[in-house]
């Protein structure tokens, strides 16, 4: 099922981190859409959830080297 989230993403200061995230979440299966932003500090995340889920998604995001905000 498709699913869209938005999560607090603290790290990014630029166009290149939010590029950053944005190649690292598009890489997975499953996510069809991201939209990062530095300057309101969050990630928005259209994917298939039966294809991936949103620890894989957290875990992208942290081996990028950017932190995932508790919900």
């Amino acid at each position: 099922m498709i699913e869209s989230i938005e999560l607090a993403v603290t790290g990014m200061k630029c166009g290149g981190c939010e590029t950053n995230v944005a190649g690292v979440l598009t890489a997975l299966d499953g996510v069809s859409e991201v939209s990062a932003s530095s300057k309101d500090n969050t990630v928005n995340i259209t994917f298939d959830n039966e294809k991936t889920t949103l620890d894989a998604i957290k875990e992208a995001i942290a081996g990028a080297g950017f932190k995932v905000d508790a919900d």
